[in-house]
C-alpha cells in the first residue's frame, strides 16, 4: 500500500487529471502533473508541475524520481513515454492497454480475439483498400483514423459508396478502419475498476447521448435493454482487464442492439460518462482509480440514489452556471479553462437523486 504523503505522478494536465488530483489529495497524497501544455487545469490543484515534452528523457527521469507511482489521464500519452517511465517507477495502468487503445484496428482485433462482438470492420491502410473494404462491408459505414481522434474527431460517415473519396479526404488520407453501421437502440458504458490483486468492481451503466460526436448526457436508470445487456458487456470488459493485467479504472463503450451488446471502443482511464460518480456513487471513479493504483481497498461502486443525470457543459454552455447553481439539486464542476470555444468541454453538472429543474 502506498502510504499517505507519497507522491502520485499524473501524465496529462486536463480535467480528468484535475479530478484525479482532488481525489488523491483527499486520501492524503501529493500529486505531480507532467504535461507539455502551457495551460494545465490539473496543475492548478496540485503541489508540483513539470511542463516538458513527452520525449524529454532527462525531465521524465527527474519526474519519475520525484514520484512514488505514476498514472495517466488520457490515452494519447505516447506509449514510449510510459515505457521509459516504467523503467524508473511503477506505472499503472501499464503500456499494453495504452498501446491497444491508441490503435483502433488493434483494439477491435484484441476484443474480437477475446470473444467480444465489435461492429464489422476492415483495415484501410490506403485509398484502394477503402474501396475493397466498402465492397466487403457495404454502406452506410464510418471511416475512422486508426490513431488519434476522440469526441468525433478523425471520423467521416459514408452514406453510400459514392462518399468514399470525400470521406478519405476528410480524415486527411491517414491509415484508417472502416466500421459497418450498427443499428442500435442506445449507447452505454461499462466502467470498472480493477485492483492490484485482481478484484473488479463495476459502476451502474449509464445510457449515453451524444451530440455532434461529443457526449452530451449520461443518465441512470438506463432503458431496460441496457440493463438486460449490462452483465454480458461487463463480462467482456472483465476479460479485457484480465488479459491486460490491468490496474485502475477501465471503460468500455457499447451499443445496445437486438443481437446483444456491440463493442465500440475502450478507454484505459477514467471516463467522461463516469463523472456522475462523484456525487452519485458511494465511491467515485476518480477515488477508486487512486485506491487501485495505490494498492488500497476498493470502495463501493453502488449508486446512492436514482435518478442520476450528468450533463456536459460544452462551449457556450458554461455561461449557464449561475442558473444551474440556482437549482438546489445541481452539482456544478467548472474546469477552469480560459478559452471558450465550440465543442470544448469546459465543465459538467450532475443531478443525483433528482431530475434537473
Amino acid at each position: 500500500m502506498l502510504p499517505p504523503g507519497s507522491t502520485i505522478g499524473i501524465l496529462g494536465g486536463g480535467q480528468l487529471g484535475r479530478m484525479l488530483a482532488v481525489a488523491a489529495a483527499q486520501l492524503g497524497y501529493k500529486v505531480h502533473i507532467y504535461a507539455p501544455d502551457a495551460e494545465s487545469v490539473a496543475a492548478e490543484v496540485t503541489a508540483h508541475h513539470s511542463q516538458a515534452a513527452w520525449d524529454d528523457e532527462p525531465r521524465l527521469a527527474a519526474f519519475a524520481a520525484a514520484c512514488d507511482i505514476v498514472t495517466f489521464e488520457f490515452e494519447n500519452v505516447p506509449v514510449d513515454t510510459v515505457r521509459f517511465l516504467s523503467g524508473h517507477v511503477a506505472v499503472h495502468p501499464g503500456a499494453k492497454g495504452l498501446q491497444i487503445a491508441q490503435d483502433r484496428l488493434a483494439e477491435k482485433n484484441f476484443v474480437a480475439d477475446l470473444g467480444g462482438r465489435p461492429a464489422p470492420f476492415a483495415a484501410v491502410p490506403d485509398r484502394a483498400a477503402l474501396d475493397a473494404a466498402l465492397a466487403e462491408i457495404g454502406a452506410p459505414a464510418i471511416l475512422k483514423t486508426v490513431r488519434m481522434g476522440y469526441d468525433g474527431k478523425g471520423q467521416a460517415r459514408l452514406a453510400t459508396v459514392a462518399d468514399a473519396e470525400e470521406a478519405w479526404q476528410t480524415i486527411g488520407r491517414h491509415a484508417a478502419i472502416l466500421e459497418g453501421f450498427v443499428a442500435f437502440d442506445h449507447e452505454f458504458s461499462v466502467i470498472l475498476v480493477r485492483g492490484i490483486d485482481g478484484e473488479i468492481r463495476y459502476w451502474d451503466s449509464t445510457v449515453n447521448v451524444h451530440e455532434g460526436g461529443i457526449l452530451a448526457t449520461a443518465s441512470l436508470p438506463p432503458p431496460p435493454i441496457v440493463l438486460e445487456q449490462q452483465d454480458e458487456a461487463r463480462a467482456m470488459m472483465a476479460e479485457v482487464a484480465g488479459a491486460l493485467d490491468y490496474v485502475g479504472v477501465l471503460t468500455g463503450e457499447f451499443f445496445a442492439t437486438d443481437a446483444g451488446p456491440v463493442f465500440n471502443e475502450m478507454a484505459p482511464r477514467v471516463h467522461n460518462s463516469g463523472h456522475w460518480t462523484i456525487e452519485g456513487a458511494v465511491t467515485s471513479q476518480f477515488e477508486n482509480h487512486i485506491r487501485a493504483i495505490a494498492g488500497l481497498p476498493l470502495g463501493s461502486t453502488a449508486t446512492r440514489a436514482l435518478p442520476v443525470v450528468m450533463r456536459n457543459l460544452i462551449g457556450a454552455d458554461i455561461a449557464a452556471i449561475p442558473d444551474l447553481l440556482a437549482d438546489e439539486n445541481c452539482h456544478v464542476h467548472h474546469y477552469s479553462k480560459t478559452e471558450v470555444r465550440e465543442g470544448r468541454k469546459l465543465g459538467h453538472a450532475t443531478w443525483a437523486g433528482a431530475e434537473p429543474a
